[in-house]
């Protein structure tokens, strides 16, 4: 074919779409991965065409890229160019949605906590994480459908979580579910620990094992962890505080301390040390944006540090949003109050007016604010004892009905004594190193992972899973944290290569507009149309065509260290 010469009308062209795929396969082999997968889920059967690790690598790719049912990946993966998602022709054939349901049993049965450290160890050496400070927090996930077997039972001599109900963090409490535990790093938010619970587990019961995972991760006991209110516990505390661990947590507000301090500062004024001074990110003339924090000399019950936090901008939140509450309130009560004073009211009873009174005040928490008074009337009639034309000699009855009204007040002192202390919250550690700034700076890391969750629910779609039993599913959750750990690794290398290189701001917006902090998603979107040209003569391919890259996708490519050869 290299000596014969062809004409036009003997040539054709055939595209392969490769998308961001081959970006994606840089960093799986950077981490090392798809090896870790093959090594931990290995093959026992020798006539297997498709290792499971490989059917694994298909799955895992596709939640990154395209976000397809597992029914739908032999499909998804003969859309792109040979070889992208890891197998070849011939194995794609083999591949199908039971395949890959073996797959995600083998990956139940293996040792998913060994495979785990191992991955981020790795990921830890090769890309600089440190894993000094640590967050953690879980989520909810409302699944579709019975399970009536997923109960807790163990399945292969393991035991798989109970899908079940729970508190709904996603308000769908007619939903079951399962609780999806993640620990990041503050380095870039990248995930370095997951674990899936039974969907009816309290939050403040997981940190124990979550904190010795970690250690086992980390190597050490002093990296710094952080997480909310559930964590402040006697147990959680003190189990992590004898174990030579730090923590930074939130101490809820049913603790005596936070309601000795809110009483003190109705006739005291805290020395605030003023942390932040920033502009208001959402309003160009609004108020400033003011961080002070405080450290009592009084400790906690246990001897931790308490740091006391105020901020002027949740301080309005907070103060507007109690007066709309109250509004909202006292408008369903003038509703009650006008059925009640109909002709023909149906709510006749104490008990059921005492009980719309409590759901409006608990609907709207205001229940402080509001007292609302049940008043008792008495509407009096006659009426003749006998039928007859009235006359001077007749005699009437006197019939007395007891009608119920309400009436409301609003207590001003409470008002005030709330007021005192709106916007301030406490914040408990143990490390009586950290200054309360750089207590407070820690804890403002924590919404990051909620960055994640969101990530996995709206981006991912990890919801709902139609699956053949409970066990494929927690796989398949792995699957996911692992998914979130390549992007996350993604954005982390882009960010760091930008500051190095003094760069503030890429056009990877609709429109060429600009983005200072890019996430995941906009990189690999800005690649999804990438695609190879296969010039074809005789049905042999004379010319590879590779795809034609604009200046920005070679900027993104080199930041992040991703030959054009790739």
């Amino acid at each position: 074919m290299a000596h014969q010469l062809l004409r036009p009308s003997d040539l054709g062209a055939r595209s392969e779409r490769m998308g961001s795929l081959p970006l994606i396969n840089h960093f799986l082999a950077r981490m090392g991965l798809l090896e870790l997968l093959e090594r931990h889920v290995p093959v026992r059967d020798g006539r297997a065409t498709v290792s499971h690790a490989q059917a694994l690598g298909v799955l895992l790719r596709s939640i990154i890229v395209e976000r397809e049912p597992v029914y739908r990946q032999q499909e998804t993966a003969a859309g792109f160019a040979p070889g992208l998602f890891g197998i070849d022709a011939g194995q794609l054939a083999r591949l199908g949605d039971d395949r890959i349901g073996r797959a995600l049993d083998r990956l139940f049965d293996a040792d998913r906590a060994a495979l785990l450290t191992e991955v981020v160890l790795a990921v830890a050496r090769r890309f600089g994480l440190s894993l000094r400070q640590l967050h953690n927090d879980s989520t909810s996930v409302s699944l579709c459908g019975q399970y009536a077997r997923a109960d807790g039972r163990h399945v292969r001599a393991r035991s798989a979580p109970a899908i079940t109900y729970g508190f709904s963090k996603d308000h769908r409490p007619d939903l079951k579910q399962l609780l999806f535990i993640l620990t990041t790093d503050a380095d870039g938010g990248v995930p370095v620990q997951f674990r899936c619970a039974d969907g009816n587990t309290a939050d403040v019961s997981t940190h124990v094992q979550t904190w010795e995972s970690l250690r086992a991760v980390a190597g050490r006991t002093d990296f710094l962890y952080v997480a909310d209110s559930k964590l402040c516990s006697h147990d959680n505390m003190e189990h992590i505080a004898r174990a030579g661990g730090r923590f930074v947590t939130v101490m809820p507000r049913t603790r005596q301390e936070d309601a000795q301090f809110r009483r003190w500062v109705q006739t005291n004024s805290p020395q605030w040390e003023l942390v932040w001074d920033r502009s208001n990110a959402r309003e160009a003339d609004g108020p400033r944006d003011l961080w002070y924090v405080f450290r009592p000399e009084l400790a906690s019950a246990e001897l931790y540090t308490i740091v006391w936090v105020w901020s002027t901008l949740p301080s309005l939140h907070q103060t507007h949003r109690r007066q709309r509450h109250l509004a909202a309130a006292i408008e369903r009560l003038a509703v009650l109050k006008a059925r009640l004073a109909a002709a023909r009211a149906r709510l006749r009873g104490a008990a059921q007016i005492d009980l719309q009174v409590a759901q409006i005040l608990e609907h709207y928490s205001v229940t402080r604010y509001l007292k609302v008074t049940r008043v008792a009337r008495e509407e009096h009639s006659f009426k003749q004892s006998r039928r007859s034309r009235p006359g001077p000699d007749t005699v009437y009855h006197k019939i007395t009905r007891r009608r119920y009204d309400i009436e409301w007040s609003m207590d001003e002192q409470a008002l005030a004594y709330d007021r005192k202390s709106d916007g301030m919250y406490p914040l408990l550690t143990n490390d009586c190193g950290l200054t309360p700034a750089q207590v407070l700076t820690a804890h403002k890391g924590q919404p990051r992972i909620e960055k994640r969750f969101q990530q996995i629910k709206s981006v991912h779609e990890i919801a709902p899973v139609f699956l053949k039993n409970e066990a494929r599913i927690e796989a398949l959750f792995t699957l996911y944290f692992l998914a979130l750990l390549v992007q996350a690794l993604i954005e982390r290398e882009l960010r760091q290569a930008m500051a190095a290189a003094g760069i503030e701001q890429l056009p990877l917006y609709p429109e060429a507009r600009a983005c200072k902090r890019p996430t995941t998603e906009h990189i690999l979107r800005l690649f999804s149309l990438a695609e190879t040209i296969l010039v074809l003569g005789d049905g042999e391919v004379v010319r590879v065509v590779p795809p034609k890259l604009t200046e920005l996708q070679r900027q993104i490519l080199g930041l992040l260290g991703v030959p054009d050869s790739a």
